[in-house]
């Protein structure tokens, strides 16, 4: 342990090679933050299978929206987790807290493999999914703050940016690994056997890595700060309410959230998720294509999570950062639409040459939307849109006048719909299938594909246009973790980085694709839901550079 204790230099030291049993805690510290991320992130991956089979008999918008929302509920509590979690590594240690972590992460990944479906115990299953998916968000909120704590208070001073950057990878790789995995499984089985049983594959396959896991961070020692600071009696006994009770602390807290983490987690989850469920949902392009191409992506781009880590010992954090918010809010527009262009050429044409538009009274306009599963969307307007957000057609809102009967037009074509509401079931159905075959041969005619042909797709681009989009979540997120670390003393460090950091990516960013997706669903445009990171990307940039301080020098047992 000489060389660990030697670790937490003054600001004076210098940089020296990291030492053997430094590799050893970055290298365990990160495998297990990776496997913990695969955990959380094959639920997303999957999400469009996880609404088939647990948020049957929803409309196909709504089921969507509910795995999305499923998906969120996890980040949700990551808050929470950050509280519980954050209190007891500053009050017990480390590495035993995140220990505790990653076995609360891996059982409940596991359970979701053998968990029955809504076919078979009803209402049940989505309740006991979305448990499992509160107890996974419980525990990642504490596991990062741990790991990135634990690192960087192993680190020498100048270059914590560079060592608490292979912490960073760790969620792009846990994503790259989930995505890899269910690749596998699915060309392994098929496409059908896949969607029907298959994917619950993955889920299992983490009761491996959590042994893996374990077993490595029964390994490691606790940080040399944690220690010194226990031995010296100077450790918290209510971090809470020195984190978060005090006024000099709080501000520093809410400082780093709104001029950090909040922005940092919109970039994030716009260039790995949102991407993916734009090609996918929007784009019509096949799942384990679009898988590969993220995954691509994510192979060239990781790198520079260290890159830029280590360049923000150079330069400082807060450059980087901010930069990386401004650049991806100004480009977000036009590479979206690059996608477009690259992935699917025929939508794109097909809008531009016969856009479709949504003629109808407002007030007959329902969001398309049903959190129980009662609303049967029988006005005009709505079975219109109902019609073109299965299909996943982009369109344009015209207002009529009030009591007008909605009509869709197809370039020229238009198409009357029909109110339904008086109607009995099978006098509705029979008008339903009347009206999607008119528009299913409209669409047809004027050029509307069913799916992306990969054929017409330019895949180097848009592999190009994906990598450039995780560039921009290496350039927020790759020095992030100096940076928190460094703003808060070792006593309530745990506590006071994991809270902004959880509320950022949890709140602000775990709900992007939701948010996005609906706002998608509500206005018929598929860019709309850029706008949800491009405003809180530009609100990081505005407040991070007028009030976010510097900290790369910063000596971070100075006020221990």
């Amino acid at each position: 342990m000489t060389d660990i204790a030697n670790a937490a230099p003054g600001v004076n030291a210098e940089p020296r090679p990291m030492t053997r049993e430094e590799r050893k805690v970055i290298f365990a510290s990160s495998l297990g933050t990776v496997f913990e991320w695969y955990d959380f992130y094959l639920y997303g991956s999957l999400a469009a299978i996880i609404a088939k089979h647990f948020f049957a008999g929803v409309n196909d918008t709504t089921a969507f929206i509910f795995a999305l929302m499923a998906f969120a509920a996890g980040f949700a509590v990551r808050p929470f987790g950050a509280i519980v979690f954050g209190r007891l590594g500053d009050m017990i240690g480390r590495k035993y807290t995140f220990l505790v972590t990653i076995l609360i992460m891996g059982l409940s990944t596991a359970i979701v493999g053998i968990l029955p479906s809504y076919g078979t115990i009803g209402i049940a299953a989505p309740i006991l999914l979305i448990t499992l998916r509160l107890l996974q968000g419980l525990a990642l909120g504490g596991e990062y703050g741990g790991a990135a704590t634990y690192v960087a208070e192993h680190a020498p001073h100048g270059k914590r940016g560079l060592y608490t950057s292979f912490i960073q990878t760790t969620a792009t790789l846990g994503l790259f690994l989930s995505l890899l995995v269910i690749w596998l499984c699915r060309n392994a089985l098929g496409t059908e056997a896949f969607q029907e049983w298959g994917w619950r594959i993955p889920f299992l396959v983490s009761i491996v890595m959590l042994a893996v896991s374990v077993y490595i961070r029964m390994q490691l020692h606790e940080s040399p700060a944690f220690k010194k600071m226990k031995e010296e009696g100077k450790h918290s006994k209510a971090p809470l309410t020195e984190s978060f009770g005090r006024w000099p602390n709080l501000k520093i807290v809410l400082l780093s959230l709104f001029g950090g983490t909040a922005g940092q987690a919109v970039v994030w989850y716009t260039g790995q998720f949102y991407a993916l469920f734009f090609l996918t949902k929007t784009l019509g392009v096949e799942a384990d294509r679009a898988d590969l191409l993220i995954a691509v992506s994510l192979a060239i781009a990781t790198p520079f999570f260290v890159i830029f880590g280590a360049l923000s010992d150079k330069i400082g954090r807060k450059k980087i950062i901010m930069a990386g918010c401004l650049i991806a809010a100004i480009s977000y527009f036009p590479i979206f639409k690059a996608l477009t262009h690259n992935a699917n050429p025929a939508l794109e044409s097909a809008i531009a040459r016969a856009p479709v538009k949504v003629v109808a009274d407002p007030a007959k306009c329902a969001f398309q939307f049903d959190p129980i599963g009662k609303a049967t969307f029988k006005q005009s307007c709505d079975i219109i849109k109902s019609a073109l957000a299965k299909k996943g057609i982009p369109y344009e809102n015209v207002a009529a006048p009030a009591g007008t009967l909605a009509t869709v037009s197809v370039g020229e074509t238009v198409i009357t719909s029909f109110e339904g509401e008086s109607l009995d079931k099978d006098a509705f159905k029979a008008q339903a299938d009347g009206f999607n075959k008119s528009l299913g041969s409209a669409l047809t005619t004027a050029g509307y594909p069913a799916k992306a042909d990969p054929a017409s797709m330019n895949t180097p681009m848009v592999v190009t246009l994906l990598t450039i989009l995780v560039i921009f979540v290496t350039m927020v997120y790759g020095p992030i973790a100096a940076w928190l670390v460094e703003l808060f003393p070792t006593k309530i460090r745990y506590t006071s980085m994991s809270l902004p950091y959880h509320i950022g990516n949890g709140w602000f960013g775990g709900f992007l694709p939701t948010v996005a997706f609906a706002m998608v669903a509500a206005t018929g445009d598929i860019y709309y839901g850029l706008w949800y990171p491009i405003l809180f990307a530009l609100m990081t940039f505005v407040i991070g550079c007028l009030f976010a301080p510097e900290t790369k020098d910063r000596d971070i047992y100075a006020n221990d």
